[in-house]
């Protein structure tokens, strides 16, 4: 298999003014790309992996040739991360269902949970991903550097935030912060809900 940049849902445009349409062009057509090609680049040296979508790939990195699993952890981590961050992109939607009940649950109200997660996002070192997962049964807020993938560590994603400044630089230059409390006007509740219920 050749792994392909998916496509979009909606334009790029479709997110003003929370997430700017030259960001999302620029982050979908050349950042995106760019970790399908060398992502494909790499598997060439092994055709025995071509067989494997990009979940397989991840889930156990330890099964990776050794001279192509940084590859694969960096360019299958960005083309996975990002396909699952475009998903959770949409205006308009709200924390519902059993997501809604869970977080209630552990955090007290939706509120509580998204400072939580805020202040865990603007505190990564770098470039890396923020992420709501399941693990154990029990949620959890985590972070990751660069491109690594909560599949690699047996985690079931169900939010993630692209915090690398390609990401938010256009818009908001060195200011993170403003660009996260701006994600969470485009945060689509309805993907995470079916993210959570289905693992």
């Amino acid at each position: 298999m050749t792994h392909t940049l998916p496509k979009l849902d909606y334009s790029y445009d479709a997110l003003e003014p929370f997430i700017d349409a030259k960001t999302m062009e620029i982050h979908h057509t050349k950042h995106h790309q760019t970790y399908v090609d060398k992502l494909n680049a790499a598997l060439e040296k092994h055709p025995e992996l071509k067989t494997k979508n990009v979940e397989e790939l991840l889930q156990d990195l330890s099964k990776i040739p050794d001279d192509i699993r940084t590859a694969v952890r960096n360019h299958g981590g960005g083309h996975w991360n990002h396909s699952f961050f475009w998903q959770l992109l949409k205006k308009n939607t709200h924390a519902h269902g059993k997501l809604k009940e869970a977080l209630v649950a552990q955090w007290g109200s939706v509120e509580k949970f998204q400072e939580e997660f805020t202040a865990s996002a603007t505190g990564v070192f770098g470039s890396g991903w923020a992420w709501l997962v399941k693990e154990n049964g029990k949620l959890a807020i985590v972070t990751t550097p660069n491109q690594d993938c909560p599949l690699s560590k047996g985690q079931h994603p169900i939010i993630g935030l692209d915090i690398w400044e390609h990401a938010y630089y256009l818009k908001h230059q060195s200011k993170r912060a403003d660009y996260i409390k701006e994600w969470w006007n485009v945060l689509n509740w309805d993907q995470a809900e079916k993210n959570y219920v289905h693992e």
